[in-house]
C-alpha cells in the first residue's frame, strides 16, 4: 500500500512539473533565430514592442517604430535594454537576450504589470472604447513594456496605475477630454511612492512617450504621437 501511494505521489508531482513546463512554454515568445540589424520581420516587431520603453539615454521625443525593420534605432535600444539587464550590449538579439526578454511577460500581461490594472473602472474591461476591446487589449500590452522600462530606470519601483482604459462613457463621467487617449488604451496615469511627479516625468521622457503632464498626485503618459488617433498630435515640452 504505501508503495502505492509512494509511486502515486511521485506520478501526481511529475505531473504538475508537466504542467508548469507546459504553461511557460506557452507564455513564452517563441524566438527563433537570433535578430540583429538589417533584419526584417514579426519577431522583429515583436522585438520592437518590448525594448520601446529604451527609447532614449536623456530626455528625447523620439520612439522605437514598431514596422518589423530592424535600424539604426531599434539595435540602440536593445543596447540600452542589454545594459540594464547586465547583459552585453552588442545590439544582437541572441539566446540570453531573448530569454530575458520572456522573463518580462507574462499571460497576464508583463512580469509587473496585469491586464485588470488598466481596466476601466466602470466595469467595461477592455469594452466600449474608440476601438475594439481586442485593439486596447494589444495597445495596453505595448503600454505595459513601456512602463517596465521606466520600472527599471525609477529603481524598480512600483508603479501605480490610477487609470488606465476608460471606456467612452467613463471618460465623460471624469470629465476627461472628449478625444482622450485612455479611449485607445495608449495612455495611463501613474505614481510611484517616493518619487516626484517630476522625477517620474523624466524618467518616462526617455521611454519613448510622446503625451505627458503632471498633475497633483500622477503623471499622465500616452504614446498618442505613435499612434496617431485623433487631432491631439504633439510632444510634452
Amino acid at each position: 500500500m504505501k508503495r502505492t501511494l509512494g509511486t502515486l505521489s511521485l506520478a501526481f508531482l511529475l505531473s504538475l512539473a508537466f504542467l508548469s513546463v507546459s504553461e511557460t512554454d506557452a507564455q513564452a515568445y517563441s524566438w527563433n533565430r537570433t535578430l540583429s540589424e538589417g533584419m526584417s520581420g514579426a519577431d522583429v516587431r515583436e522585438l520592437q514592442i518590448r525594448v520601446a520603453g529604451w527609447a532614449a539615454d536623456s530626455a528625447s521625443q523620439t520612439y522605437i517604430a514598431v514596422d518589423g525593420q530592424f535600424g539604426p534605432a531599434t539595435t540602440a535600444a536593445v543596447k540600452r535594454f542589454q545594459r540594464a539587464y547586465g547583459l552585453g550590449a552588442d545590439g544582437i538579439v541572441g539566446s540570453a537576450t531573448q530569454a530575458k526578454l520572456n522573463d518580462l511577460e507574462s499571460s497576464n500581461g508583463t512580469k509587473h504589470f496585469s491586464y485588470s490594472e488598466f481596466h476601466s473602472k466602470d466595469g467595461s474591461g477592455f469594452k466600449n472604447g474608440k476601438v475594439s476591446e481586442a485593439t486596447v487589449r494589444e495597445n495596453v500590452r505595448r503600454l505595459m513594456y513601456k512602463l517596465e522600462a521606466v520600472r527599471v530606470k525609477a529603481g524598480n519601483k512600483p508603479i501605480t496605475i490610477n487609470s488606465g482604459f476608460r471606456s467612452v462613457s467613463h471618460n465623460s463621467n471624469v470629465g476627461g477630454a472628449s478625444n482622450s487617449q485612455h479611449m485607445y488604451g495608449i495612455a495611463a496615469d501613474i505614481n510611484i511612492s517616493g518619487l516626484s511627479t517630476n522625477t517620474v516625468k523624466n524618467y518616462a521622457k526617455t521611454a519613448g512617450f510622446s503625451g505627458m503632464y503632471n498633475e497633483s498626485g500622477f503623471v499622465h503618459v500616452d504614446s498618442r504621437v505613435e499612434y496617431s488617433y485623433g487631432s491631439q498630435q504633439w510632444w510634452w515640452n
